[in-house]
């Protein structure tokens, strides 16, 4: 990116592959991309732009800050206004905290992350969270309620990266259905995403496919990852197991390599 270079504010004492929407009464935007996963080297200055698109007629205001974030077992963010301990918000710059846009209109909006020159390598991981103004709630509801949204940022500084390791396969009933889950630790130093697909033969011949739940697992972190296999098409549901499955494939994550040769059972 070529925007031009503009003041890193310190902001230590504040207080989910497709664009994001959020409403709340009149507030509504559409953010794009929702995530951002980049590399810098120590001593250099990463810089990127958000596009905010405002999907009303009315012209939109909206506060911009940073935030740390934690994921709970399912993968959905918790974020925060307090400074994480070893938290980098302190390296990241935002363009502005309030910003118009107008009817039907659209924002670039521009970030920057500047790596110290004695950064270890190792992952800066921040979210920029996009508000709206706090607008009457429906019903009874006594307090306002305003939209928002969090854009997630990942920074892999220097030659940081995942080493992720199988610890353990079995079955687990996720939304009413037995399926496979690979539990999985990261003992590097940045995070790891797992992708590929995984060939399965049921206990009556079927074959399937299976793939994996995209989640991340953060350094030092065991997650489970949930296979689904893949209908044939969007309008089809996904086909019936008979259990025992034997699975056999790779998945991979960056340069990981993750083999799997297991026959489960519920």
């Amino acid at each position: 990116m070529n925007a031009p270079r503009f003041p890193v504010r310190l902001l230590a004492a504040l207080a989910c592959a497709c664009p994001q929407l959020a409403g709340a009464q009149e507030f509504a935007a559409l953010v794009s991309p929702p995530r951002f996963e980049a590399t810098a080297r120590a001593g250099t200055t990463y810089r990127d732009v958000i596009e905010i698109n405002n999907v009303t007629a009315q012209r939109a205001h909206f506060t911009v800050r940073t935030a740390d974030w934690t994921l709970d077992a399912g993968g959905a963010p918790s974020f925060s206004d307090a400074l994480a301990p070893g938290s980098c918000r302190p390296w990241v710059g935002i363009e502005a905290a309030d910003i118009h846009v107008p009817g039907n209109g659209r924002v670039r909006y521009r970030f920057e992350v500047a790596v110290p020159a004695d950064a270890p390598d190792g992952q800066c991981r921040f979210a920029i969270m996009i508000e709206g103004d706090p607008q009457p709630a429906p019903g009874n509801v006594a307090l306002p309620v305003a939209g928002r949204i969090g854009v997630i940022v990942y920074v892999t500084v220097g030659d940081a990266r995942p080493r992720l390791e199988l610890l353990e396969q079995r079955v687990r009933t996720v939304d009413g259905r037995p399926l496979p889950v690979l539990r999985v630790r990261n003992g590097g130093n940045a995070h790891g995403r797992l992708l590929g697909l995984v060939d399965g033969v049921d206990a009556r011949g079927r074959t399937a496919v299976f793939e994996p739940a995209s989640l991340p697992i953060l350094p030092g972190e065991t997650r489970e990852i949930v296979l689904t296999p893949r209908a044939d098409d969007a309008q089809s549901a996904p086909p019936p197991i008979a259990w025992p499955l034997a699975l056999k494939g790779r998945l991979e994550a960056g340069t990981e390599r993750l083999p799997l040769d297991a026959t489960l059972a519920p």
